[in-house]
């Protein structure tokens, strides 16, 4: 693993928005704008290193989906914050019927700087983001410099085969609907439901859009509509659970929920058990479940114990999104009371490349591994400044 720089191409802005990317830049605090997309420097791996970390991404996704079971079988739903029976009723209720329900896409983020074995820092199981950059611009960048290299990267045929099979479980009647928050105001929601919806029609699904904010519900019914009084039936939405099970429409989600039974209205993707999998409780039980394993970090929910004498600690939101809420504390700081549940993990500062500290975003599709992209940031926290760097095997 080595990073290495290069003159950006002319013109790089036009051409990753033309290719999907239509977020290159990032607005900083104070006003200016940086590069998001940054070509200005990359990334190169050795085959053999690609290797291993798909081997090890695959069994992280297997320790995972062993933890989810330690869950739902021993009732520790409420340790994920999970204490409203209803929603705890149908996580439970679809993660044994799992087999009958699609499930897409997923991304572990790993620290990794090529010496050592990978380890895992959180696993973005149900609403990821970054997909577009990691399937498109940076593949399309590798043909244009580096033309017969190669990239870890069949995102998109792995996304157009699972659509395959995984379209074999909606229900019949009416298109799949792809959703997303007009909230986004940069538009990396849009594109990420853009890209999928391009993908779901390539393996031959009917598909159309709508925002979170356009579905609406029929009383005489009892179902939810689009903005033309269709039926909803089945929904992929960029939209995380624990929001859409707490929003004032969340009884009629749960209500209409279909968990594969076929009893309900309504089929969203991803399923209700992916916040078994999009919970940062989930580094805890997979620390009990397999102590000590190579690629995880201790960590714990009720406090940092003994990483409070060393070498320190990382207390994440359970439900926190792109840094917010995290703080790092170092070996020796007297805990911080905190208003909110946590998890506590021990500090594995990110590697620093020429200053740079780098996180590995890894994607799986149906459960296998399917690629990566790299984000830099100048902290130690991975937050909305990160900038996208494009990675190439040489």
């Amino acid at each position: 693993m080595e990073r290495r720089t290069v003159a950006p191409r002319p013109g790089w802005q036009q051409t990753v928005e033309a290719q999907g990317l239509i977020y290159p830049l990032t607005r900083h605090p104070d006003g200016s704008l940086g590069p998001y997309w940054d070509e200005s420097a990359y990334y190169v791996f050795s085959l053999e290193e690609v290797e291993a970390l798909e081997e090890t991404v695959g069994e992280l996704h297997r320790m995972c989906l062993a933890a989810a079971a330690h869950i739902v079988a021993t009732g520790r739903l409420a340790d994920l914050g999970i204490t409203d029976p209803r929603v705890a009723a149908a996580v439970t209720e679809a993660w044994h019927r799992r087999a009958e329900l699609p499930s897409v896409y997923g991304r572990f983020d790993l620290r990794y700087d090529g010496t050592g074995p990978a380890k895992l820092l959180e696993y973005n199981a149900d609403t990821p983001t970054s997909l577009v950059e990691a399937a498109s611009p940076q593949w399309f960048w590798m043909e244009e410099r580096f033309p017969g290299a190669d990239q870890w990267n069949s995102l998109h045929e792995r996304l157009v085969a699972a659509w395959r099979t995984q379209g074999k479980l909606l229900p019949p009647g009416g298109p799949l609907y792809f959703a997303h928050s007009s909230d986004d105001e940069l538009g990396e929601d849009l594109m990420t439901v853009a890209y999928l919806k391009e993908t779901a029609e390539q393996a031959g699904l009917d598909t159309d859009w709508i925002s979170v904010e356009e579905i609406g519900w029929d009383p005489l019914s009892g179902r939810f509509v689009d903005n033309r009084l269709r039926f909803i039936r089945s929904c992929f939405k960029l939209y995380p659970w624990e929001w859409l099970t707490t929003d004032r429409f969340a009884g009629h989600a749960l209500d209409t929920l279909d968990n594969g039974g076929g009893t309900g209205s309504t089929l969203w993707i991803e399923p209700a058990w992916k916040m078994l999998l999009s919970n940062k409780a989930l580094l805890a039980v997979l620390w009990e479940l397999y102590p000590g394993h190579p690629n995880l970090l201790p960590a714990h929910l009720d406090g940092p114990r003994e990483l409070a004498d060393g070498p320190g600690w990382v207390a994440k939101p359970l439900l926190g999104r792109e840094g917010d809420g995290v703080t790092v504390h170092e070996a020796g700081s007297a805990p911080v009371p905190r208003d909110e549940p946590c998890c506590y993990q021990q500090l594995a500062p990110l590697p620093a490349f020429d200053g740079n500290h780098v996180v590995l975003g890894t994607w799986v599709v149906e459960g296998e591994a399917a690629g990566l992209g790299i984000r830099e940031s100048s902290g130690l926290v991975t937050d909305a400044y990160a900038r996208f760097l494009p990675h190439v095997i040489l």
